[in-house]
């Protein structure tokens, strides 16, 4: 039984798109495993790592007829990089071995039953179907996912908060320290609110796959899944579950000094004085004076930097300090040329927005330096 007979593009394409979440090491060796179930000449790919499971369908040649199994994914990719894009690949079934032909490249490989590959079991009760443009939906999570925590034990801080109500989709992240907020408008009003939080690695992985064009993906929620379904694919996702922090009240709205300036510039002026600081202490301070924004730096071997700004401000004098880190994330996650940023004085957040837009916000705790 030939599987599949195609070019090499055609089907690396096909196992990249559903292999970013499969592991090399795995508790259950079955799950570095692709599976593939060929039903009347298209062949089925699916991954899975028990909580996120992903399954796309192509049309890969090879003999009629139905068949399924699994082999290792990641093994079958490196194998298939080092051939030539437009050349012919094939892979046959024979006596429980898989083997991958390429040019006058022969390579045997173990297989596993599909029988024995664990399926994630779908939510029966999803809610309605919305849907919104990829590329708005992937601009909105690059806008928030720098703030998702990492391994904290307050678990609904390790993704994105994705709120659906009337004609608005709403993301937020938070690592306890910064939270980003991102805001967009559905073409289709939700007939109820939808509140969920998306795990770290299916954030991660839509970010990877999500693509820069009009095509829309579709969207649903149940109490512990999602599905998302966009370019042939099909994506379900455990859910995190707990209570993510009130946000609203996170978010400062009674700053009375604001200062507006390009966000290149203030980025630039960021990056050269963080040379300055240590490994562990990322502190910078920033010095806000009418005309002027002065940023420095220091570490342990009593080196030092200064960086100045010239800026249009008629506020308060504010000393304050910031772990450069998360100031230059944000700045390097954005894409307009201009920013506002919002202060009380040296011990209050600061919040970062955009001048002519409610949509984004960004909320920072000052720094002891």
């Amino acid at each position: 039984m030939i599987v599949f007979k195609s070019t090499q593009d055609h089907v690396l394409s096909a196992l990249q798109s559903v292999s970013g979440i499969v592991e090399r090491r795995q508790t259950l060796p079955i799950l570095a495993n692709v599976m593939l179930r060929k039903t009347a000449g298209v062949v089925q790919l699916t991954t899975s790592d028990l909580e996120i499971q992903i399954r796309t369908q192509a049309e890969l040649g090879g003999d009629e007829g139905d068949f399924a199994t699994t082999i290792a994914a990641r093994k079958l990719i490196d194998i298939l990089r080092t051939m030539p894009s437009d050349q012919n690949v094939s892979l046959e079934s024979n006596g429980g071995k898989l083997i991958l032909k390429g040019g006058k490249s022969r390579f045997t490989l173990q297989s596993l039953p599909a029988a024995d590959f664990p399926l994630v079991q779908e939510a029966p009760n999803f809610g309605p179907v919305f849907s919104v443009p990829q590329q708005a939906l992937k601009a909105l999570m690059n806008r928030v996912a720098f703030s998702m925590a990492i391994h904290d034990i307050r678990y609904y801080l390790n993704g994105i908060l994705f709120v659906a109500e009337g004609n608005n989709l709403s993301l937020v992240a938070t690592d306890g320290h910064r939270l980003a907020f991102a805001n967009a408008t559905l073409d289709v009003a939700m007939p109820s609110k939808q509140e969920v939080i998306l795990p770290r690695k299916t954030v991660l992985e839509l970010q990877r796959l999500l693509s820069d064009k009009e095509g829309a993906i579709e969207m649903q929620f149940a109490g512990n899944q999602a599905k998302f379904s966009f370019d042939g694919m099909e994506f379900v996702t455990k859910l995190v579950e707990g209570k993510f922090p009130d946000y609203n009240r996170v978010i400062p709205r009674n700053h009375t000094n604001e200062l507006i300036l390009g966000r290149q510039t203030l980025l630039s002026s960021l990056q050269r004085t963080a040379i300055m600081t240590s490994d562990k202490f990322k502190g910078v301070r920033l010095n806000i004076e009418p005309g002027s924004l002065r940023i420095a730096a220091s570490n342990a071997e009593q080196e030092e930097a200064t960086d100045e700004i010239e800026i249009e401000y008629s506020g308060d004098a504010i000393d304050i300090g910031f772990n450069v880190t998360y100031l230059m994330d944000v700045l390097a996650n954005m894409s307009q040329d201009m920013v506002r940023i919002s202060l009380s004085d040296g011990n209050s957040s600061a919040l970062i927005t955009l001048p002519d837009s409610e949509d984004f916000k960004y909320v920072v705790m000052p720094m002891r330096i």
